[in-house]
């Protein structure tokens, strides 16, 4: 997969993720490009360790949930580091 889609996967899993999660989740346009990508990333080695599926089409479905899970797991990761920083 190219870069760019590889953004644009980023992008759109962590608006997903974000609109899963319940409540607020601080952030903007680029937290959530940033933590969308590094959750595609995490999301793809998590696929490929256990599942020996990876990130590899564009249009795949388990592409897309691998991201999205990912992008899940960093979000909540980011939300618990935030919220002890604000304290």
């Amino acid at each position: 997969m190219g870069f760019l889609a590889f953004l644009i996967l980023g992008l759109i899993a962590g608006a997903i993720a974000k609109a899963i999660l319940p409540g607020r989740q601080g952030g903007g346009i680029i937290i959530t490009l940033i933590l969308g990508v590094v959750g595609a990333l995490l999301g793809g080695f998590i696929g490929s360790a256990l599942f020996g599926v990876g990130i590899n089409e564009f249009f795949s479905l388990s592409t897309w949930l691998l991201a999205i899970g990912g992008a899940i797991i960093v979000l909540l990761v980011y939300g618990m580091i935030s919220k002890r920083a604000v304290r």
